[in-house]
């Protein structure tokens, strides 16, 4: 078989999603600057101040489930659209807010809002592509994501000087941006309604996490948070004043070496994925990563800590394509618990990473950093003994490869499916 014809073209859908993307990340980057300064203003303190961008995540982690029965309820098309809504009305509200009270009750709706979001993304992505299109289309997904990520932190530090009430508004806008581009460009997109995922039958949570690969994704995608967000964003602008002894300018000068490696990474990795295989990826990935981390433990110094974070930034770029990609595989019908558990995997890890590691770091960076690499390690030993699911059936329970739940071969070309099937 040529390379052409092992690389279908993606689905119009994806590159819809990818803009979406784009938005809602550019928009939560310019707002997340001002977040804890604005808290601030009303006379709280640094725990409190912080609580406001935890509670986002928080509601995330805990509304998730929910959101994964309204998708199988409701569809993609009007989960994805109240679910930006939610984050975009709670952001002007938060904009005018004149106690911290209302600010933590409108940033813990926004939370809400963006679990139902990220579910229903989720979900049309893996239900629009197939097997050998599904790696290019979560490298490039993220990629939207990784690009509004970095461009809006450096658009929200010149809008702060402004106006520190101004970023919500403009949050708002982007997230309007979103979610006419979804409304539009997905009019007419057969998304799974009601009637389609009920004819197409459910993948219950409990068989999923009897699967080995299921479970190898929710570890990878715990670990590479925990480590790639969580500890990256919680320890090193620490690491980089108290052991390294270096100006802020050097945390800005590390955290773009993970994401320039990181972004480089996502389309090569894809494309590996549809061709080859999932599992590579995820063990490799696993153990970049915890070698990058493993690496500012042991050279604490500035050659060290440029290539440790090098190195995350290559085994990131892995992750942020494998673990989806095997969920994609192994889902049939509607999954949105399945979908749900896999996104709870990492906010668990971004937000328990900095807690946990912050207070290992207390007694040893060395330490905080070794723990977190022994973590990654964990994560690839479960993903070098789970199958691969690319192109066959993983072994277990939670069977893959029949396509009829997605209404696409395994080209992402549409099915057709018997009608004793379909009743």
């Amino acid at each position: 078989m040529s390379p052409a014809a092992e690389r279908p073209p993606l689905p119009r859908e994806v590159r819809v999603l990818v803009a979406v993307a784009f938005f809602v990340a550019l928009g939560f980057g310019i707002v997340a600057p001002a977040l804890p300064v604005f808290a601030r203003d009303f006379g709280v303190g640094k725990a409190a101040a912080g609580a406001v961008i935890s509670v986002f995540a928080i509601m995330r982690i805990a509304f998730s489930l929910p959101a994964g029965k309204l998708l199988d309820q409701f569809g993609e098309r009007l989960v994805m659209a109240t679910g930006i809504g939610i984050v975009a009305v709670s952001s002007v509200l938060a904009g005018v807010a004149q106690s911290y009270t209302e600010l933590i009750i409108l940033r813990g709706a926004g939370g809400i809002g963006s679990a139902m979001f990220s579910l229903s993304a989720l979900g049309l992505m893996i239900r629009m592509t197939g097997p050998t299109q599904r790696g290019r289309a979560m490298g490039m997904f993220q990629g939207g994501f990784l690009l509004g990520g970095i461009t809006g932190p450096v658009l929200g530090g010149v809008i702060d000087e402004v106006s520190i009430r101004l970023p919500f508004f403009i949050y708002a806008g982007t997230l309007t941006a979103a979610g006419a581009i979804g409304l539009i460009q997905l009019r007419t997109t057969p998304l799974a309604d009601r009637a389609q995922i009920a004819a197409a039958g459910r993948t219950k949570l409990r068989d999923a996490f009897r699967n080995p690969s299921y479970r190898a994704a929710l570890a990878a995608n715990f670990a590479d948070s925990w480590g790639a967000i969580g500890v990256r964003s919680a320890l090193i602008p620490l690491f980089v004043s108290d052991v390294l002894h270096r100006k802020p300018i050097w945390t800005g000068i590390g955290f773009l070496v993970v994401s320039a490696l990181n972004g480089a990474t996502l389309l090569p990795a894809g494309r590996f994925a549809d061709n080859v295989g999932r599992k590579p990826l995820l063990v490799v990935g696993c153990l970049v990563s915890g070698l990058g981390i493993a690496v500012l433990g042991a050279e604490q110094n500035l050659g060290g800590y440029i290539i440790g974070l090098a190195l995350l930034g290559l085994g990131s770029g892995l992750l942020d394509v494998a673990p989806g990609a095997i969920v994609g595989d192994l889902v049939e019908g509607r999954a949105g618990p399945v979908f749900a558990a896999y996104t709870m995997s990492s906010d668990i890890g971004s937000v328990g990473g900095p807690v946990v590691a912050g207070a290992i770091a207390d007694a040893s960076y060395g330490a905080a950093f070794f723990s977190t690499s022994g973590i990654l390690g964990v994560a690839a030993a479960m993903a070098l003994f789970a199958p691969e699911t690319r192109g066959r059936s993983a072994q277990g329970p939670l069977q893959i490869g029949d396509q009829i739940g997605h209404g696409l071969d395994p080209d992402g070309q549409p099915n057709q499916v018997p009608g004793d099937l379909q009743s």
